[in-house]
């Protein structure tokens, strides 16, 4: 069972453009890449890089070959051999009907050399587990319907419309159904799969993570020993949403504050983590500094902690958060992301800056919300340097409630569905 992506419409308008010749795909490995681009460029050849054997050949073959031979190619996991870049770009500049797709799951090793070698020459898109909105498509011809979250972003709703109930919502089975799933296995496209039960999804996310460790992290770095990563992975996943204190992490692992920057790096790189970098522009007020970590997907965290059941708060704030930024990403919103932290204990849970303005965010895993849950947001634009365009507080509670004009709960599913 296929799910459509956000992201292909855009890739299919812009494939025929001359700045498309070269479009350059990463993203965590398993997030259906390949699948993605051999569904879109049907008239081109695929060319897997992991091939050792193969990949020597390739390295052989001059501008004048590629052209012949592979005038139209997707060379896959690209970051397996870099100087395969170098040839690409000479056979672009060399002629001018050649089309490359370039797939790599490393934004280290792949990006920094596309950067170097493709500057100009080049789009690059970036691809994220599935949202909600892909995950309630049922193949791949079935267009994928924007949430409210990604309507308010162009500017096609206004907070104040909003249902007064999730209940009135016309897709909340749909819906509801989506969010079920992203909420137990995450967004990993295999896991849909319709032949998976329970079992079969907890060992391919197993598997997964074990997979990430000896062939991501081999790929970024070169480690005698893999335990001390290890148990960073573990320590950022129990303590997901919280705040990032290297020094603190250092002492628990025994290595140095350095080495703990590096590896949190790596899990960044990989895709495994955002980072959210706190918002401190206002210079009349003291704030946090400290960033904060999220897990990128649920399922693999709860892989990662060998737990199978219930989420806690944290972890709930971590897969909404991740939900709202890779919509964002998916419809290439020019928005920036943050958390925000006074040292007298005021804090928003994500604070969302677009060119007109921010969207705050509060996140709470109860089935019930009330005034209270707002005291954090009541007056935050007296700190921010622009305008606080709305507040949100997202939660399980199917009630719509508008506690000031500009602070609104809503139900997560509903919003991001």
């Amino acid at each position: 069972m296929g799910k459509n992506r956000q992201i292909a419409q855009k890739i299919l308008s812009q494939n025929d453009k001359p700045h498309s010749r070269i479009i350059v795909f990463t993203g965590a490995r398993q997030v259906g890449k390949t699948t993605l681009v051999k569904q879109l460029l049907t008239d081109y050849e695929y060319l897997s890089i992991e091939d050792p054997v193969l990949r020597k050949s390739y390295l052989n073959l001059s501008a004048a070959l590629w052209q012949k031979q592979y005038p139209k190619a997707i060379l896959d996991e690209v970051q397996k051999e870099p100087q395969l870049i170098e040839s690409i770009k000479a056979t672009y500049d060399t002629y001018g009907d050649v089309r490359y797709a370039l797939l790599g799951s490393s934004q280290l090793l792949l990006l920094e050399k596309v950067r170097e070698s493709l500057a100009g020459r080049c789009i690059i898109y970036e691809l994220y587990p599935l949202t909600l909105p892909e995950l309630s498509t049922t193949n791949w011809n079935e267009a994928t319907q924007p949430s409210i979250w990604q309507e308010l972003l162009c500017n096609n709703f206004n907070a104040t419309d909003l249902l007064p109930s999730f209940l009135m919502d016309k897709r909340m089975s749909t819906k509801t159904t989506s969010w079920q799933h992203y909420l137990k296995y995450g967004g990993y496209p295999a896991l849909v799969s319709e032949e998976m039960n329970d079992d079969d999804r907890f060992i391919w996310l197993k598997n997964y993570v074990n997979t990430y460790l000896e062939r991501d992290i081999r790929d970024l770095a070169t480690f005698r020993d893999l335990e001390p990563f290890i148990k960073l992975q573990r320590a950022v996943a129990t303590y997901t949403g919280g705040l990032f204190n290297a020094s603190n992490f250092s002492r628990d692992l025994g290595v140095s504050t350095k080495t703990v920057q590096r590896y949190l790096e790596y899990l960044r790189l990989s895709y495994q983590v955002i980072i959210l970098p706190a918002w401190e522009r206002n210079t009349t007020k003291r704030l946090t500094k400290a960033p904060k970590i999220h897990f990128m997907d649920n399922g693999v965290l709860q892989a990662v902690l060998q737990k199978r059941g219930g989420i806690n708060g944290n972890e709930f704030e971590s897969l909404v958060i991740s939900e709202i930024y890779k919509q964002a990403k998916n419809i290439f919103a020019d928005a920036s992301f943050h958390h925000l932290r006074t040292q007298d204990g005021r804090e928003i849970d994500l604070l969302v800056e677009t060119q007109h303005g921010y969207y705050a965010f509060e996140i709470k895993m109860a089935d019930r919300v009330s005034p209270i849950d707002a005291r954090h947001l009541n007056g935050i634009d007296e700190i921010l340097d622009k305008p606080l365009l709305h507040s949100f507080i997202l939660s399980n509670d199917t009630e719509t409630h508008l506690f000031t004009p500009n602070i609104t709960a809503v139900n997560a599913a509903m919003f991001l569905g």
